[in-house]
């Protein structure tokens, strides 16, 4: 474990890392946040139903446009459908590649993202599903899919997480350089209406929901706070404050879209410019992984969890170690590693969401780990994920850098 003076962690991060709060000028002039998602909710009879997924993108492009005219960034728009793979056979699925290629083909033409929503849903081995999911990714650009691995009804569902393992080490060696696991990750009672992805699914009538990024809009909440519980009323007043306009911008547009409003997903995800490390560093003092950290992750979901605003998805906190340069570099330090990022689930939002592991990394080891997040996802009653990116060629402790832009270097975590 690596020590920091506090004068050379100021001097080195400070206060005005990646993810440095507006000053209050730029505040009333922009949001000090983005829209992450806008996403539309909707069931397909089939995968070949194009004329509601149609009908969804021209809503979506109507959605963006009156956010925008209101003064917010929006970064993507995105389709979350029933899960119309989870019942299909080997030779079903197989026979569905076709239809979702096409899809593939008019969400990527709108600029968009899809989701179908978990592909297994029951507590079973599927021998096959690893390979057909190497096969749908290779020829698609803008799906995503899932595999539940707990659920209220099962509970930890064993033989899920010895499959999605197995899809994740097929997706690993399925596009170059190891990326196509970020659009698959193990779903642990996740529920429907999610906007975020890889586990946003829908269930029910057309629907709209709204996904955050926030880490400066908390980081700016705890600047001057006095200590947790202060920090927690800051969050909680200045999120309220912020996400009243979208709640009523997003409620406003559903009811004209005569869609359902499903609420905001206020989960502060983080970007390359805007760390949810650096906010939490921001609340502690300390270097992310130190002690009161995990203080620090509670405050930001006890405050997640008690908005006045509608709300859906996970509602709390994500700590996506690829996706955020201040996580990253504190992995590499060697500040953190797989267990302490479970015990932060504990008290916030994702479970394991972009951690590279080592290439060389076993199903069984893989079952296990995915296991954990669902036995903590299973016990505390909450969402979790498992979005696992085995490094082909690195090992525990090498650095890694895979080809997207979305995401930065840092070590492979160990995985025992």
């Amino acid at each position: 474990m690596v020590e920091t003076t506090r004068r050379e962690f100021l001097a080195g991060v400070g206060l005005g890392a990646a993810a440095a709060a507006l000053p209050v000028s730029a505040q009333s002039i922009k949001p000090p946040f983005r829209v992450r998602t806008i996403t539309a909710g909707v069931s397909l009879a089939g995968a070949e139903d194009l004329s509601a997924i149609d009908r969804a993108l021209t809503m979506l492009t109507r959605a963006k446009a009156r956010f925008e005219q209101a003064g917010y960034e929006v970064q993507t728009v995105r389709i979350a459908t029933n899960p119309i793979v989870a019942a299909a056979g080997a030779a079903a699925r197989r026979g569905m590649l076709p239809a979702l290629e096409a899809l593939d083909r008019a969400v990527s033409a709108r600029q968009a993202v899809i989701s179908i929503g978990p592909v297994l849903t029951e507590d079973r081995a599927d021998a096959e599903l690893p390979a057909w999911c190497a096969e749908l990714v290779q020829r698609t650009h803008s799906i995503s899919l899932s595999a539940v691995v707990a659920s209220g009804a099962l509970g930890v569902q064993r033989q899920a997480c010895a499959t999605a393992a197995n899809i994740i080490i097929s997706l690993s060696q399925a596009l170059a350089g190891g990326v196509a696991n970020f659009r698959f990750a193990a779903a642990a009672n996740i529920p429907a209406g999610t906007p975020f992805f890889p586990v946003g699914f829908h269930e029910g009538a057309a629907a709209l929901a709204v996904g955050l990024e926030s880490p400066g809009l908390v980081q700016a909440a705890f600047a001057e706070a006095r200590d947790p519980e202060d920090a927690e009323q800051r969050l909680r007043g200045s999120m309220n404050a912020h996400l009243s306009g979208v709640d009523r911008l997003a409620r406003a547009l559903a009811a004209d879209e005569g869609v359902r409003f499903l609420g905001i997903d206020p989960s502060p995800a983080p970007g390359l410019d805007n760390s949810i490390g650096a906010a939490i560093e921001a609340l502690t003092r300390v270097p992310f992984g130190s002690a009161a950290t995990l203080s620090a992750c509670a405050t930001i979901t006890a405050a997640l969890k008690s908005l006045s605003v509608t709300t859906c998805g996970y509602a709390g906190l994500m700590l996506p170690v690829l996706e955020d340069p201040v996580l990253a570099s504190r992995a590499q330090e060697g500040r953190y590693g797989v267990e302490e990022l479970l015990l932060y689930s504990s008290v916030c939002g994702t479970g394991l969401d972009v951690v590279p592991i080592p290439g060389g990394t076993s199903a069984e080891t893989m079952a296990r780990l995915i296991g954990d997040v669902a036995a903590l996802s299973a016990r505390l009653r909450k969402p979790l994920s498992a979005r696992l990116f085995p490094a082909p060629g690195r090992k525990a402790g090498e650095l890694v850098r895979f080809d997207d832009p979305r995401l930065t270097a840092t070590s492979v975590f160990e995985v025992n």
